[in-house]
Order: structure tokens, then sequence, then C-alpha cells
């Protein structure tokens, strides 16, 4: 079974920098039917439809398959509104692998960093623009900013 161990932190937008070039994402999100969430991403030509199952922990079932550019285009219409709109730049840091998430349109100044890892115990070395961990606030789910966009909190 496919699986995913992922820790999500915010950035310190005045210590990180990008480094190298960032890859361009737009995703979508199905209305969901019970506890399976499926996406629709694009990402610089490329696209993909996830599965993902309930996440415990820091850990939940994720299955991944790449699809024709043509049908993603086809299917991000029957998205949930707004769709996520982001630049995604990867930097590695003592042999581990980070994406760093700078989210535009209705999220709009967050900028997240993920980590995926073997285990929930591995361990790793913070980069020293690492902020606060939200791993388990589900407002930063990818999903969520869908539904509540970083714009708006705070407001109403």
């Amino acid at each position: 079974m496919g699986r995913e161990i992922e820790r999500k932190f915010l950035v310190e937008k005045a210590l990180w920098q990008p480094q190298g070039h960032g890859f361009s994402v737009r995703q979508g999100y199905l209305p969901q039917a019970g506890e399976l969430l499926v996406r629709i991403r694009t990402q610089d030509g490329r696209a993909f439809l996830t599965l993902k199952g309930r996440t415990t922990g820091i850990t939940r079932a994720e299955f991944e398959y790449e699809i024709p550019a043509a049908d993603a285009a086809e299917l991000l219409p029957f998205c949930r509104r707004p769709l996520i709109e982001k630049v995604r730049y990867h930097e590695e840091v003592a042999g581990h692998l980070w994406e760093i998430d700078c989210f535009s349109g209705e999220n709009d100044g967050l900028i997240v960093a993920e980590i995926e890892l073997q285990s929930e115990t591995e361990a790793f070395t913070r980069p020293d623009w690492l902020g606060a961990e939200v791993s388990g606030d589900p407002r930063y789910y990818n999903a969520n900013l869908t539904d509540h966009p970083y714009r708006t909190w705070g407001k109403g």
C-alpha cells in the first residue's frame, strides 16, 4: 500500500530565499464522498491524479498516477473552488528533500515547507528558515485551503 509520512512547517519569510527553479502547480479537489480525497494536479505540463486517505498522526495512504494533461484540464472544472495555485521549490538539506510551496491567488502570502520521511520518528536537520510546525493543523491542508483560503483567515 502507498503511504505518505509528511511533516509540514511554516517558513520564516525573512530567512528563506528560493534556490533554483520553481514549478508552477495548479490543483483542485473533487467533491468528497466518504474518506477518500481525490486531487487533480498540473505541474509544468504534467498532470497527476492522487488518492489520499485519512491522516493518522503524520501518516496517510496515498496513491498517485500520472494522467494525460488534457484529462486534467477537463477534470479541474469539476473541482471545488478556489483552485490551489502555488510555486513549488525543491531544496535538499542534510540528505532530505524539502518542498517549499509559495501560494498565490486566494492563499497568497502563505509559504509552507514539507518533508517526507520514511518513519514518523525519523530525525532530520531543521533549516534555519523553518518556522512553526503545522503538521497537525487541518487549516494548512491544501484541501482545506480550498474551503477556507488563507486570505480569509481572521476575517468574518
